[in-house]
């Protein structure tokens, strides 16, 4: 479990004891300690080798896991997507992977390669700013004027350094593309796309609205004309916050295409394509209820229990969907 900008691994405390107590004896939940406080000021791609590193520790020392899942928060899914880039390998059991008739939909989706060498199965990702934070309203507290957001991505590292630059696509300094953007292939600094095709699931959980940090539109990797009009009524009464959920369909996803040979199209456009090369389940959350509503950034999480206890429903329900 990663934590987001200026959080701990305590932001996950609620979430992680649910997870051992609903799936006794099932998983061992690990809440990363590398990156904490001003530590997230680093950028993603530092605090990505810490969390690279931290993952290569735990699985030395606990030699009996077999299968790995992320569960990531705001940045921390920035930096989970770095990470697993670091720690792809491509070697498979190539007999068994050819023989994919014995395997389920999630496992034909996937490559078959391994994440610090163990099974990629759930990568969970919760009010991340996949897109990062530069297009309109994508950080919600500017209200979208254009000129507070110019001025947010041209000062954003005064605040929080490095991870500013990331975040708002200004990371140019040395004549590469955006971090962000390169993110969505493999490249030099890492196999990044393979990584995210090797889980078994991919899961983008996303505030509709109230959430001030991160906008609804890159949490959930859509274009804007692609966020669906919902109805704020649960899809499920026993998830009262949970008001969409689109399991996603591999076959309409665009065929793989390199950055270089998309010039043509806007940063955002080819960070969507990029990401959209494989499928995402997105479950669209909405606390309009909640007396904290403005808060949704972290009730989605239960980063402080009681406070933000009205995102429990949305942590039984990435647990109940869990693949183990």
């Amino acid at each position: 479990m990663v934590n987001g900008l200026y959080g701990s691994s305590a932001d996950w405390k609620f979430a992680a004891e649910q997870f051992v107590k609903r799936l006794p004896g099932k998983v061992f939940v690990h809440r990363s300690q590398c990156n904490h406080s001003k530590l997230t000021y680093d950028g993603v791609d530092l605090m990505g080798e810490r969390l690279a590193e931290e993952v290569r520790q735990v699985v030395q020392r606990r030699s009996n896991l077999k299968n790995i899942s992320f569960v990531a928060h705001s940045l921390g899914g920035l930096v989970t997507r770095y990470a697993i880039g670091k720690l792809y390998d491509a070697s498979i059991n190539a007999e068994a992977y050819l023989d994919k008739d014995n395997f389920s939909d999630e496992q034909r989706t996937s490559n078959g390669g391994k994440i610090a060498g163990l099974e990629p199965i759930n990568l969970i990702t919760v009010a991340t700013p996949h897109l990062g934070s530069r297009w309109n309203k994508q950080l919600p507290f500017l209200f979208g004027v254009p000129f507070l957001e110019r001025t947010a991505a041209g000062t954003a590292h005064f605040i929080v350094g490095r991870t500013g630059k990331h975040l708002f696509l200004t990371d140019t300094d040395d004549g590469k593309a955006p971090l962000l953007v390169r993110m969505v292939e493999d490249c030099d600094d890492g196999k990044f796309m393979s990584a995210l095709r090797s889980f078994r699931r991919r899961v983008a959980y996303a505030n509709v609205t109230y959430d001030h940090i991160v906008g609804w539109r890159t949490s959930s990797i859509r274009r804007q004309h692609e966020l669906p009009k919902l109805q704020l009524a649960p899809s499920d009464k026993m998830y009262p916050h949970v008001i969409h959920v689109d399991k996603g369909n591999s076959e309409h996803h665009l065929p793989e295409e390199s950055v270089e040979a998309s010039l043509t199209y806007s940063i955002e456009e080819l960070m969507i394509r990029g990401l959209t090369q494989v499928p995402w389940e997105r479950v669209d959350v909405c606390f309009h209820k909640s007396w904290l509503r403005y808060n949704a950034h972290h009730n989605i999480q239960v980063r402080i229990h009681p406070v933000n206890s009205d995102g429990e429903d949305v942590i039984y329900h990435m647990i109940d969907n869990f693949l183990v």
